[in-house]
């Protein structure tokens, strides 16, 4: 969901995953407009979405849009919407209209706006909730319409998510199951099987991290942005929230820590040692690593940590 200065966490979840897993887009994109862009061969592009819009007094608000990606030419848009909001349509026209005019072309006296692929992620649906946004344009003369796609996080299941790629989508697979949290509050057999879903998760992103398919960076990423949506959708189920946080954001298993740890060594070799470490270390703590791990990922000295601590505090 677009906003002023602040936003959900859903949105940062969106925006980290967006901007920590670009490439995790591709399968989305693919799956809600009919491409076939490949995941390692293009190369989505995080374009500007910044902007401002003229309120009905004449102000002018500063807002951003969740996302703007370029692919091969190609424009795309989407929102992250918790909860489905009537004035999502009106949004969205809005947004569409500014990334239009972004890449708008004049050619004598014809101006031309191509608008982006537009789509709307809903986290929470329900049988009524529409397939699509419909958004009719009538100028002097002809009219025109075009729809904007609703993604709906809960219509996939998690087989379909693996079968699809879709691993963008696994830190919203929670809201699946969202009407159970008070049934697994309250009973430890169902929590168990709620668990097991999530267990099974987790093995599968391990087994794709083994196969290369997704690197260390990847599953960290998506199992912390995971453990921060169940932390916020299950704040008043405090049994179901550890339970299932846990699993998530556990701790890291033998071999992605040693997998690390390769990489990291491999580019400090590179870049050169401590200014690399310091590099991968800042990285390992925005994706969630403690202190400790991400120093050992590093190989950096307690000195050398002080300096990226620092660094990271002027940030």
């Amino acid at each position: 969901m677009a906003k002023n200065e602040t936003g959900t966490p859903y949105d940062d979840v969106f925006r980290t995953l967006l901007n920590d897993c670009t490439d995790l887009i591709i399968p989305v994109i693919n799956d809600t407009f009919g491409k076939n862009y490949v995941m390692g061969k293009d190369k989505p592009i995080l374009e500007e979405n910044e902007m401002f819009l003229t309120g009905k007094s004449g102000d002018q608000e500063r807002t951003i849009t969740d996302s703007h990606i370029m692919i091969r030419g190609e424009h795309f848009h989407i929102e992250c919407q918790s909860v489905p909001d009537g004035s999502m349509v009106v949004r969205m026209f809005e947004y569409d209209i500014q990334i239009g005019m972004l890449h708008a072309e004049v050619d004598q006296e014809t101006y031309t706006v191509e608008f982006p692929n537009s789509a709307v992620l809903y986290l929470r649906s329900v049988s009524k909730t529409p397939d699509r946004l419909r958004i009719t344009l009538k100028v002097p003369g002809s009219s025109c319409a075009y729809d904007v796609p609703i993604i709906k996080a809960k219509q996939y299941s998690i087989d379909e998510i693996f079968r699809k790629e879709l691993y963008f989508l696994i830190p919203f697979h929670i809201f699946c199951y969202e009407a159970s949290f008070k049934q697994c509050e309250e009973d430890s057999t169902k929590l168990a099987q709620l668990a097991g879903i999530f267990t099974d998760i987790r093995k599968r992103l391990e087994v794709l991290t083994e196969k290369g398919v997704i690197d260390e960076y990847y599953q960290k990423t998506i199992l912390t942005m995971s453990e921060k949506v169940i932390n916020n959708i299950a704040a008043k189920y405090q049994k179901t929230a550890e339970r299932i946080g846990d699993i998530m954001g556990g701790k890291i298993l033998e071999y992605e820590a040693k997998t690390i740890l390769n990489q990291g060594r491999k580019e400090g070799r590179e870049e050169g040692r401590t200014e690399k470490g310091i590099v991968v270390f800042c990285n390992m703590i925005a994706r969630g690593f403690s202190p400790k791990e991400a120093q050992a990922i590093a190989e950096l000295t307690d000195e050398e940590v002080a300096i990226a601590e620092a660094q990271i505090n002027q940030k």
